[in-house]
């Protein structure tokens, strides 16, 4: 697996740049915080966990199809060319299809990369994400955090994630206070 995982982890930093790779490596932490106490597999989770964005690098990338899907549709090929034992791939495939809709009926190592792609869009992160993508639209970043902070609050389905959410959410809710105050609302 050390082999793989050295592979994958070149292969998205490469594609995904620093974004790419550093948003792994939150998520790998995040879901070693929020994963502790549960059984699940550790392997596929890994490899999913990097592969589930490489259908939104330029490389990849296909106008129409969801980044998620094309993830998907990316990893099978790859992990199949390589020779990923079936049992394996079926649940790496299903943990990148699902990582933004994950649901109480999908594996507990899809609900831990949706709840950890979910939590690592809250709080600073997500912030300055949605700032840094519009810095002469502020209203358009401001509008783009509240909406993300909402939906992904409600996406979030083991009870840790929605612990850990809350204080990410304050910060969130505290930073955008501020920022109101600070532009008299004129941004």
């Amino acid at each position: 697996m050390e082999t793989l995982l050295n592979k994958i982890s070149g292969l998205t930093e490469e594609y995904g740049g620093q974004w790419g790779i550093n948003h792994t490596k939150r998520l790998l932490k995040l879901i070693s915080i929020i994963g502790e106490g549960l059984q699940y597999n550790h392997e596929a989770v890994t490899i999913a966990a990097y592969l589930h964005d490489w259908g939104g690098y330029a490389k990849w990338e296909k106008p129409g199809v969801s980044h998620a899907a094309r993830s998907r549709q990316v990893a099978e090929e790859f992990l199949t060319e390589i020779g990923c034992e079936n049992h394996l791939l079926e649940l790496v495939l299903e943990c990148i299809e699902y990582h933004h809709s994950a649901t109480g009926d999908n594996s507990i190592e899809a609900i831990l990369l949706n709840d950890a792609d979910a939590l690592d869009f809250l709080g600073a992160v997500g912030i300055l994400r949605d700032f840094s993508k519009n810095p002469k639209d502020l209203r358009k970043a401001y509008e783009t955090v509240l909406n993300r902070r909402d939906k992904l609050q409600k996406s979030l389905l083991l009870e840790k994630t929605r612990e850990l959410a809350g204080a990410r959410i304050s910060f969130m809710d505290q930073v955008l206070r501020s920022f109101e105050e600070e532009t008299f609302g004129y941004f």
